[in-house]
């Protein structure tokens, strides 16, 4: 990621707003094929709500899914490292997890959703997000998946977490520790009565983005981390 691109309001992908704590958000939704299906929320990356975002989307709602990722951004993208910090440092968490529990509302309240319950996969920022979701929504999360993200808060409470737990990590990720995902693995097994399933591919952070090709991009790794996926929330949202 070393284009030096400006973060520009506008740039991502949106085609619908939903409430969130008295106002508005916005994100991205893709429909499968058949026109309903179970609920899966795609939590973007410090990148924003870019093209790889919303391709996953897709992706997803191809393989069956009323998939929604929420733009965290308020419509800012980047793909120039200083930027996207930035973007993350003014991110207030609490707004973020304000629009993510919103989003939640919004698919279960979606027409097109089957079952009461959605999963949710986050990428990176997203992961650690994702897994704070699943821990404040309780039953209303079934499944959550995070790629190569964790909470940043050391030792956080995963009390009131009850979805079931898919990881995937990079061995090669040196801003993510394999000590640090095993330590997230104990705290989930302590404070819930789930047992966390983490993988670790021969890769580098951020494997999946395929607009990451001259870096950490792995495409053999991605498709093995994208079969288990599907076969993991297939199996925990029917």
């Amino acid at each position: 990621m070393a284009d030096s691109a400006a973060a520009h309001p506008g740039n991502a992908r949106q085609n619908v707003t939903f409430p969130s704590g008295g106002g508005r958000a916005h994100g991205y939704l893709a429909l499968p094929p058949s026109g309903h299906g179970p609920g899966l929320l795609v939590v973007q990356e410090w990148w924003g709500l870019t093209a790889h975002i919303a391709d996953l989307v897709d992706r997803f709602a191809a393989e069956g899914f009323v998939a929604l990722a929420p733009d965290l951004y308020g419509g800012a993208v980047t793909h120039d490292r200083a930027e996207a910090a930035e973007l993350l440092h003014r991110l207030p968490a609490e707004r973020a997890v304000r629009d993510l529990r919103g989003a939640v509302d919004f698919l279960l309240g979606h027409p097109a959703l089957e079952g009461d319950a959605v999963a949710v996969a986050g990428f990176c920022m997203g992961g650690g997000f994702a897994l704070r979701l699943a821990a404040l929504e309780g039953d209303r999360v079934a499944a959550v998946v995070p790629f190569y993200g964790l909470p940043r808060e050391p030792g956080y409470d995963y009390r009131g977490l009850t979805a079931h737990v898919l990881g995937h990590f990079g061995e090669r990720d040196r801003s993510l520790p394999q000590d640090v995902v095993d330590e997230a693995a104990i705290l989930i097994g302590e404070a819930t009565d789930r047992r966390p399933e983490f993988h670790f591919y021969p890769a580098g952070h951020a494997f999946m983005n395929d607009e990451n090709r001259p870096g950490s991009y792995d495409d053999l790794q991605a498709k093995i981390a994208w079969r288990r996926t599907l076969s993991f929330l297939r199996g925990h949202l029917g």
